[in-house]
């Protein structure tokens, strides 16, 4: 997500219901085949922000929100269909704290007093949207947790809804909350959105913040990885600063993703991953995923991203990442206003999918980067919490230690 969503709402008016037009048909019968690819093994998007359009354009009320039909944003049941998608992480996220002291901890200057029990309200409530989703529509809408899930909906005709958290500041300073959010459903976590918070940093730090705090996990951010390693919850790691993300590769036990994240070799925007990153990464000796974004300010810049570039992205990903296989999609669709030209909505899968066979990609490749990728990575973070917690790993109860009602 990159727009504040006050932005956001006040700019939406001027959409339009109507998708751009698309690139002319010149890959023939490419893009049959990428039809037909995708009718056997669909797209899995590691980001949409449905929760909070849904927030922002009927006050979270399912029952005005035209899901099977033509929404002003990049997502409806249609385009869905029409995209080849069977499956996307469907984000919970609530706005960074207000106060610029960025609820940072104790001391001077570092207050939590940014009302934080209405931010996890906030966040549950955007949960509740997703799961309330399969009840409103309920021939096309299925929840996931598992790649077992994901194949299983896809066989019923039902489009996976799986659960991700945008933003730790949405926990509270709170594992408790963290494990409370996993029973509810939610498969992964992203450390940070664009502030800095108890955990860790962030890539963009709020206005008024200074550009790093802790220098990478705090303390109390070792021992979130580790809560999420035990309970089999995804760390992701977009939006977070490059020591951040260092740290968490060397603190992680299990797999790391990052789901809507670009090469900043390609762009250089501070939320793309960099290149000793990236050299970390192959050298993990766990497996991980990196969804290339959509939109615009991350691939090329605002009125000049292209389906081309995002292909740019993809190719850097895997040339410096060590193969295809690390490789995923993660559009940011309803985080912003503006996409790359080509890829404007989600029916825009299949002519990424022509591209890239145009290029050389071959079939197994495809397969990965529609969702075999995601699922490989997400079901080897899931045995990885299994294991821990039958090798008798027990929850980290102790409190924040700025936590003043529990000394």
């Amino acid at each position: 997500m990159l727009l504040p969503w006050k932005l956001f709402q006040a700019s939406f008016s001027a959409l339009s219901s109507t998708t751009s037009p698309s690139t002319q048909a010149s890959i023939g019968s490419t893009l049959d085949r990428a039809h037909a690819l995708l009718s056997r093994t669909p797209i899995f998007d590691g980001h949409w922000d449905l929760p909070i359009f849904a927030r922002w354009t009927v006050g979270d009320n399912l029952a005005k929100f035209a899901y099977n039909d033509t929404l002003k944003g990049q997502i409806d049941l249609p385009r869905i269909r029409k995209g080849g998608v069977g499956s996307f992480w469907s984000i919970a996220f609530v706005e960074c704290p207000s106060s610029t002291n960025v609820s940072l901890g104790p001391g001077p200057g570092w207050d939590w007093d940014d009302q934080p029990a209405q931010v996890v309200r906030d966040t549950l409530e955007q949960i509740d949207l997703t799961r309330q989703l399969v009840e409103y529509f309920p021939q096309d809408v299925a929840l996931a947790r598992t790649p077992n899930d994901f194949w299983e909906n896809w066989k019923q005709g039902k489009v996976s809804h799986w659960i991700g958290l945008e933003g730790a500041h949405s926990l509270g300073n709170s594992l408790a909350t963290l494990r409370t959010y996993a029973a509810l459903g939610v498969t992964y976590l992203t450390l940070t959105h664009n502030c800095h918070n108890v955990f860790a940093d962030a890539a963009i730090p709020a206005p008024g913040s200074p550009d790093e705090v802790h220098g990478g996990l705090s303390h109390f951010g070792f021992r979130l990885v580790k809560e999420l390693n035990r309970l089999g919850v995804a760390v992701d790691l977009s939006h977070t600063s490059p020591k951040t993300q260092l740290e968490t590769l060397h603190v992680s036990s299990a797999p790391v993703i990052f789901s809507h994240s670009g090469a900043k070799a390609v762009y250089d925007h501070p939320r793309n991953i960099d290149d000793e990153v990236l050299r970390e990464l192959r050298k993990s000796e766990r497996d991980f995923v990196v969804g290339v974004p959509f939109l615009s300010d991350f691939v090329r810049g605002a009125g000049n991203s292209t389906l081309e570039d995002v292909v740019e992205h993809a190719e850097y990903l895997a040339a410096k990442l060590g193969g295809k296989r690390h490789v995923a999609l993660g559009s940011d669709y309803d985080g912003a206003l503006e996409f790359s030209k080509g890829l404007e909505d989600a029916a825009s899968y299949p002519r990424l999918v022509a591209k890239l066979m145009e290029r050389g990609w071959t079939e197994k490749d495809l397969e990965g980067l529609a969702s075999e990728n995601w699922l490989r990575v997400i079901g080897k973070i899931q045995r990885h919490g299994r294991v821990t917690r039958a090798g008798g790993a027990r929850p980290d109860m102790r409190p924040w230690h700025g936590r003043h009602d529990c000394e």
